[in-house]
């Protein structure tokens, strides 16, 4: 049993048996594709196309906004359709890049680096930047940027997060299993641009044949380690992750480079291998597709652009009419309004539920047991700052430490009374922020 872990956390149903035993398969996309010119923190990406172009699969179709920004290319060849606003799975309107495809994939010319070893720090971080790989396990912030800390010779540990701690994702472990030396190269590559630091692969001790992969592969690596975590939720999340693997603490006022560390993704640290060595630019991600009312789960290589309906299509339709489907895992994914929606590079998984268990439940009062307390990974009183939220006392809100919520949604699930606390803190966090960047 591994002892690396953090206080607090959950253990809710896993559901992964449903999809990870399913291998990669790659989904060829149809008709139009929409790439949202903003699938990143950060400014918009610029469209550098215009209606009526032909393009590769594989070129620019938009250009970085600004340094915290991402350039984004076409998945497919094909012709613009247009350039205009679409919905995303949000439900923002977000102006949008439409790509006719051809169906004949028609690609551009690449170029692969035979000895990335011989690259220097400049040109890994310029590859990066413009293959625009994000952060794909979600946030999305331009990797590039989070590889340039100010001080990179105070950087002692590069941990890959290959916890996959969400309930029923499974992208990740397929990726570790059926991808693994691109995983340690991508590694490896990062590792080049800081003297000091060390790779760390941590992963959930529920996942040991991946554990026992990763260990092969890098029993001749002296700066990677291996390092197995306690199956907890939420123990991928960044601030949890750095505790267990390091020891040390940040909270919302820190980056965890503040901490020495900086932390990727699985699949983001593969786009790294395929930008740098192969010189291949962000246009495919794997993304899970599972629940109880999909026919066959599974794990999906499918081109960005590609709509939601396309990848429940590819995993043999619903069995039953689902009455929930959610973007991303059930604790911090959320609710979808529709499948005609475009994927981007942060589209990791969909969840379609037979049953909608959560909206039928009745909320009673709180009965101040506690329990959110014991669950909580930050160690708040969720109790006390979800009846500050329910109240509109930012004040009291704010002192009581309610920014340094990770959302992870804990509270809300061992609540007895079935109560939304994550969800009113949420809210509640977005009203202080937005009011605190008014005063700015």
């Amino acid at each position: 049993m591994s002892s690396n872990t953090f206080k607090g956390g959950i253990h809710p149903y896993e559901g992964k048996e449903l999809a990870k035993d399913s291998p990669i398969k790659e989904v060829l996309p149809k008709g139009e594709l929409v790439f949202p010119v903003s699938q990143h923190i950060g400014a918009p990406a610029k469209p550098i196309v215009a209606k009526g172009d032909s393009v590769l699969k594989g070129q620019m179709i938009a250009e970085a906004g600004g340094f915290v920004s991402s350039p984004i290319f076409s998945s497919v060849s094909g012709t613009v359709k247009a350039i205009e606003p679409r919905r995303v799975a949000v439900g923002d309107m977000v102006n949008s890049i439409v790509i006719e495809s051809d169906g004949e994939f028609k690609e551009i010319e690449y170029q692969p680096v035979d000895d990335v070893t011989k690259l220097s720090k400049e040109e890994i971080i310029e590859k990066v930047k413009m293959a625009g790989v994000v952060g794909m396990g979600g946030a999305g912030f331009p990797t590039h940027v989070k590889l340039s800390p100010k001080e990179p010779n105070k950087i002692d540990y590069i941990i890959a997060n290959c916890a996959e701690c969400e309930p029923y994702l499974t992208a990740d472990y397929r990726r570790m299993i059926e991808n693994p030396k691109e995983l340690v190269e991508g590694m490896k590559i990062i590792l080049q641009l800081f003297d000091n630091a060390k790779g760390i692969l941590g992963i959930e001790d529920n996942k040991p044949d991946a554990i026992e992969k990763l260990k092969e592969l890098t029993a001749d690596e002296p700066r990677i380690e291996v390092c197995p975590l306690v199956t907890k939720y939420p123990q991928g999340g960044e601030r949890q992750l750095i505790y267990a693997v390091t020891g040390r603490a940040i909270n919302s006022k820190m980056l965890p480079a503040d901490a020495g560390c900086i932390v990727d993704n699985v699949e983001t640290i593969i786009a790294v291998y395929n930008a740098v060595k192969l010189g291949k630019p962000v246009m495919k991600r794997i993304s899970t597709v599972t629940g109880d009312a999909i026919q066959n789960p599974g794990n999906f290589l499918y081109s960005i652009g590609t709509s939601y309906s396309e990848l429940i299509e590819a995993a043999g339709g619903f069995k039953t009419e689902p009455e929930k489907i959610i973007s991303g895992g059930p604790m911090m994914g959320f609710a979808m309004f529709s499948l005609e929606i475009p994927t981007t590079k942060t589209s990791s998984s969909i969840l379609c539920l037979g049953k909608d268990v959560v909206s039928k439940e009745e909320t009673l009062a709180c009965i101040n047991c506690g329990r959110c307390v014991e669950a909580c990974p930050e160690q708040l009183i969720p109790s006390r700052l979800h009846k500050f939220a329910d109240t509109k006392r930012s004040a009291q809100f704010e002192a009581w430490h309610g920014l340094e919520c990770i959302e992870c949604g804990s509270c809300s699930y061992v609540c007895p009374s079935k109560r939304q606390v994550a969800q009113s803190i949420k809210t509640m966090k977005k009203m202080v922020l937005a009011e605190k960047r008014k005063k700015k």
